[in-house]
């Protein structure tokens, strides 16, 4: 298995990068893993999540709602 290791800013291991034919093949051995994996966003789900971010930021630029700092948007990934 090529397994990567994610390291944070300090240089400590954060998380693990899995190659996505190796992940399929452990979800067919360990029926478990499934549980892990989010469902794909449908293509109205999408449009949705656009749409209210537009919204947002047309209220942020109207000063009608309060922006959030940019690296509070980084953690959230």
């Amino acid at each position: 298995m090529s397994l990567q290791i994610i390291q944070n800013e300090k240089g400590k291991p954060a998380g693990v990068f899995i190659p996505i034919n190796e992940w399929k093949q452990m979800k067919a051995m360990y029926e478990n893993l499934k549980i892990w994996e989010e469902p794909e966003q449908t293509e109205e789900e999408i449009l949705n999540n656009i749409r209210q971010a537009v919204e947002e930021m047309k209220l942020i630029k109207a000063g009608k709602l309060k922006g959030r700092p940019l690296q509070e948007l980084l953690d959230e990934l």
